[in-house]
This record gives C-alpha cells, sequence and structure tokens, in this order.
C-alpha cells in the first residue's frame, strides 16, 4: 500500500532543502560563544547574546582596533550580519589582510560601512584610499537599515572582488595591481574617534 504524503509535510520538506543547499559548504567563523579562532591586540571586543562585540568607550578610541582570524583565507565567500548601533560611526570588514607589525593597524581590503562609507570597498593602511564607492547608492539607500541588522556578503575569487549590502551588489572591483597579495585574515574594525558599539554574528565562510 502507498501512503500519500500530506501536502503541508512536502511543502516543509523542500522549503527545508532549499534553505540547507543555500548554505552548503559554509562553515562557522564564530560559534556564538567564545572568542575561540580570533585574535585582537585590546580588551574592547567581547561576546555577548551570541554576537561579537566591539565597543570603545569614552571619550574616544584613540586608534582603529581589529579584531581578526588567526586563519588566512584565499579565494572565499563570506557571510554575516553586522549592527552598526545608534546608526553612527564606523566600521568595517577586513579581507586578504594581514596585522602591521608593532602597530594596531590592520592592511589590506575593507568592506566598509558607516556614515559616508557604507558599501565601499577601501584600502585600509595600504593604498589608503577608497578603491569603489557603491554601484547604485540609491538602491543601496533603500535597502540599508542604518540602525538595524544588515547582512555582508563578501566574494574574493582570483582578482575580483564582489560586495553585497542586504542583496544589493555595492563593489564590482578587478585588481589589477598584481603585487597585491591574494591571501590573508579576516577581520572585524571599530574605527578610531567617538565612542561606537559594533555587533557581528552569522559569521561563516565557504572555501572557493
Amino acid at each position: 500500500m502507498v501512503r500519500k504524503l500530506a501536502p503541508a509535510i512536502v511543502v516543509i520538506t523542500v522549503s527545508a532543502v532549499t534553505a540547507m543547499a543555500g548554505e552548503e559548504g559554509f562553515v562557522k567563523l564564530f560559534n556564538g560563544k567564545a572568542l575561540a579562532g580570533w585574535e585582537a591586540k585590546d580588551e574592547i571586543w567581547s561576546v555577548r547574546d551570541g554576537m561579537i562585540v566591539g565597543k570603545s568607550r569614552p571619550p574616544s578610541l584613540k586608534h582603529n582596533s581589529f579584531l581578526t582570524t588567526a586563519k588566512e583565507f584565499q579565494d572565499f565567500e563570506l557571510r554575516l550580519e553586522f549592527h552598526l548601533v545608534g546608526g553612527k560611526g564606523n566600521s568595517g570588514v577586513q579581507y586578504r589582510s594581514k596585522r602591521v607589525p608593532d602597530s594596531h593597524e590592520v592592511s589590506g581590503y575593507q568592506a566598509d560601512l558607516g556614515d559616508s562609507y557604507w558599501g565601499v570597498l577601501y584600502d585600509e593602511a595600504r593604498r589608503n584610499r577608497v578603491l569603489q564607492r557603491p554601484i547604485d547608492p540609491e538602491k543601496l539607500k533603500k535597502a540599508l537599515k542604518r540602525a538595524g541588522w544588515n547582512t555582508y556578503v563578501i566574494r574574493a575569487e582570483g582578482n575580483h572582488l564582489t560586495q553585497f549590502i542586504n542583496g544589493v551588489k555595492t563593489v564590482d572591483y578587478i585588481e589589477k595591481d598584481a603585487g597585491i597579495a591574494r591571501k590573508g585574515i579576516i577581520g572585524l574594525q571599530v574605527h578610531s574617534g567617538p565612542p561606537v558599539e559594533m555587533q557581528f554574528r552569522n559569521i561563516r565562510i565557504k572555501e572557493l
């Protein structure tokens, strides 16, 4: 005797398979409980309620602060959620980067976020300039939740870099300088200046 499944069960099963397929091959960089596998040079970083929190204190932070992975990555897709508390300040996600010896700085690509820099690709502590601004600023503005949770997707493959915020492509960049490193650490930034709180969660990566 063949027993037919109820339609509701079929719908749930298909949805579950689709969700799993979208995350196939991804591994967590943060377990939601501790900063295992991450490194920092100061104490503004902590774990709270399943989030990585970077919080500077009054009167100001004198230097940029970075929490970085111990492991290096080359070609990958990185996915995470971020929240700039209050919607004011500046932060970013470093990739293909390295720590600068005898310094608090980290040099390399930065998927920027914050006032005037949402979605920007910046070259931190290296060429020290914006490499590309958002492709469609108005589309990004409509999708962005300045003081809420947003998603960042960063893909690095060969010399091709792409960045997305909330599904909106902000950067599609081809690196023409063959001397620029194509492998490095991933990092989270709290920018120097007035007090700011950054929250990150659901950080996962798929190596390509």
